[in-house]
């Protein structure tokens, strides 16, 4: 069996995969409080994967609801090195359809501040690089997986990250379309973050639900037509993950892993002990 361990997050249907072994649920309390659901564990083809609903069972969490740091937390604490993100976004461009997969490689922030997207604070201060916001290597891998899974798939692109939990104006959205960017969605960048400052290896399935409402030939987005999508690609999704994973889970050889390295600049000594404790697992091996 591979020593990697593989995280997923997504919404309903994809912690059951087929050919999941070794099924096992798991409630972790972590020091940023508790997670969306419980994780669940398992075996596919060798490779160990965690599986998490990031809205919950049921989806019962706004995208700023959501506990972006105990999810994370949770899955640097099951020995997680690499997380796939699974999320439904709008399409701002043409050639980008409903159905079709993206796998971005930029953000452009337009949450409002409310979500907690960072470990630190509290006496100790990091800076972590996020120039490249995602892992390169993990994300070039989803792309072949997904071609080789007979997806439409666009590699690259910006994600524009969102609050939600109301769609985009139509002036918002022109705006977005003029960024030149490629999708919109309210969950991934906070998520990002947090997986780099976790050092763990971040790359997004991103499926194309809609056109958003900028496309004057489609229809303005609404639930119906994304839940649609999502049911009709779920079986796509869990395709790719299964063709990724054994690539995934050979050995890491992108900076992710020590990402952290140089990013505290706080003295040692003044770090509190009760905040020392709290991000030993982020950044203990440092100090």
């Amino acid at each position: 069996m591979s020593k990697t361990t593989i995280g997923v997050i997504g919404g309903s249907g994809l912690y059951d995969m087929e050919g999941l072994e070794r099924v096992e649920r798991i409630t972790i309390e972590t020091p940023f409080g508790a997670p969306s659901d419980e994780y669940v564990t398992g075996v596919l083809n060798g490779v160990k994967m965690v599986f998490l609903p990031r809205h919950g069972r049921g989806h019962r969490l706004l995208p700023s609801e959501v506990n972006y740091r105990a999810n994370i937390y949770g899955m640097k604490t099951l020995g997680v090195e690499r997380i796939i993100s699974v999320s439904a976004v709008g399409s701002l461009k043409d050639a980008i359809a409903p159905g079709h997969i993206v796998i971005p490689d930029q953000f452009f922030d337009r949450t409002k501040g409310i979500r907690k997207d960072t470990f630190f604070g509290d006496g100790i201060v990091a800076h972590v690089g996020f120039a490249d916001p995602v892992c390169g290597t993990l994300s070039d891998t989803l792309f072949v997986a997904a071609q080789q899974a007979g997806a439409t798939t666009h590699k690259g692109g910006t994600y524009i990250c969102m609050e939600g939990p109301a769609f985009s104006t139509r002036s918002e959205s022109f705006s977005y379309l003029a960024l030149g960017a490629s999708v919109i969605g309210m969950t991934n960048l906070t998520e990002a973050k947090l997986a780099r400052e976790a050092e763990i290896c971040y790359g997004i399935i991103a499926l194309s639900t809609d056109y958003d409402c900028w496309h004057d030939s489609h229809e303005d987005v609404t639930v119906e037509a994304i839940i649609r999508i999502i049911h009709q690609n779920v079986a796509m999704a869990k395709n790719i993950i299964r063709h990724a994973v054994a690539e995934i889970a050979a050995e890491r050889t992108c900076s992710c892993g020590s990402a952290m390295r140089y990013a505290v600049i706080t003295d040692r000594a003044a770090i509190p002990t009760a905040t020392k404790e709290k991000v030993a697992l982020l950044v203990g091996k440092y100090s």
